[in-house]
């Protein structure tokens, strides 16, 4: 069990250090469109916390007649194009995770979003932020599924039960509780 110093801090990504769940939700809107249907904001708030390959699925069921693949591309390069005009950092994250490392403790971005975006938030932090990077394409199966927080304490060479998860979605929350960690 956890002591009073985690063993390490898992980080989910969008919604939680960034808010880039808005982007999405106009990326969703501009391809379903773009196949002459409608998508609504809660329609957008089926997704939040999904991995992509179930987003995907869902939006070809509302009538992209795309690939998975390839929805999962055009979603992610249309919301990165955003992220390099304004990254959108939730309030307080970078000054939490910068006092968890300026206290020495190890960190791993944990996202369903796919590798090159996660870099590139991950990059995008002023300083060192994270040991490791765990997103959604380096998992066979996404959150509520507990692989990606096990992943990145194996990565970080500690044990889950010693970790601290912080995330915001219930498909996030189900994983990191599913792993052992404390959410």
């Amino acid at each position: 069990m956890i002591s009073n110093r985690p063993a390490a801090v898992l980080w989910d990504m969008d919604g939680t250090i960034v808010d880039t769940e808005p982007y999405w939700m106009v990326a969703e809107e501009a391809l379903v469109g773009s196949f002459g249907g409608t998508w609504t904001h809660e329609d957008g708030l089926r997704l939040v916390g999904n991995g992509l390959g179930d987003s995907a699925r869902i939006l070809q069921e509302a009538g992209v007649d795309l690939p998975a693949a390839e929805i999962i591309d055009r979603l992610s390069d249309r919301v990165m194009e955003q992220i390099l005009v304004e990254v959108p950092w939730r309030p307080g994250a970078r000054e939490l995770l910068r006092g968890i490392r300026e206290a020495g403790i190890p960190t791993a971005l944990v996202t369903m979003s796919i590798g090159r975006m996660a870099r590139q938030v991950a990059d995008a932090v002023p300083f060192d932020a994270f040991d490791h990077v765990v997103a959604g394409d380096d998992v066979a199966r996404s959150k509520p599924h507990p692989e990606a927080y096990l992943a990145a304490a194996a990565l970080l060479g500690v044990d889950i039960r010693d970790c601290v998860a912080i995330e915001d979605s219930a498909p996030g929350v189900a994983s990191a509780t599913a792993s052992g960690a404390t959410v």
